[in-house]
């Protein structure tokens, strides 16, 4: 069984300017609802996704746009597969680049900090469901994952530990593909895991 993990391609928004913290939620909604841009797809992106039978994506527009981009159609779209949520806080000083906020704001939720967004061990657990959700899609075909940065990272860590193989080292920037494979008889569950019902509201990494 074969199931790669694509990043969504680069969002295409205007970046705002310099907010406070307590800011953030509106430019991580407006992150969420971006499209990308659709130019300069490597080459290996296009022949991982035209060797997959079964499309899946986040329910982001950039996900989603990401997949028509590749000219494809999403198989299966679910908010399980949505990159980690950001977290933020309430202050309303200092102002400064968004992006400034959300690389402080991540490397404080990798350290256990989680207000306004699911905690890393929650997000792990949803990992695990999806690892599990690709799993049981990959007995159909090849999956094409489009997913998000995090949480294609998380996922792949369940699948290295359910005896999938990587042949490469797991890649994170726009675009990039990781591949993992398995034997036909090997990492599988019997349980299909419920789909999360909403889709949550992260920053890419």
């Amino acid at each position: 069984m074969h199931i790669t993990l694509m990043r969504h391609g680069k969002p295409q928004f205007h970046e705002a300017q310099w907010l406070a913290p307590f800011d953030m939620p509106g430019w991580i909604a407006h992150d969420d609802h971006s499209t990308v841009m659709a130019a300069d797809i490597p080459t290996t992106s296009v022949k991982a996704a035209m060797a997959a039978s079964v499309i899946v994506a986040s329910t982001t527009s950039r996900a989603l746009a990401s997949v028509q981009a590749l000219g494809l159609e999403a198989t299966l779209a679910d908010a399980v597969l949505c990159e980690a949520q950001l977290p933020f806080a309430l202050w309303r000083f200092p102002h400064l680049p968004p992006q400034f906020w959300a690389a402080l704001f991540r490397l404080l939720w990798l350290f256990g900090y989680a207000r306004g967004s699911d905690s890393i061990q929650a997000t792990r657990t949803r990992a695990k469901v999806a690892a599990q959700q690709l799993i049981s899609l990959a007995q159909k075909g090849p999956v094409l994952l489009v997913g998000h940065g995090i949480m294609n990272r998380l996922i792949a860590n369940e699948l290295l530990a359910l005896g999938w193989a990587n042949g490469t080292r797991h890649a994170s920037r726009y675009w990039s593909v990781s591949a993992y494979e398995v034997a036909a008889n090997e990492g599988l569950d019997d349980q299909t895991p419920e789909s999360a019902s909403e889709c949550v509201h992260a920053r890419r990494k």
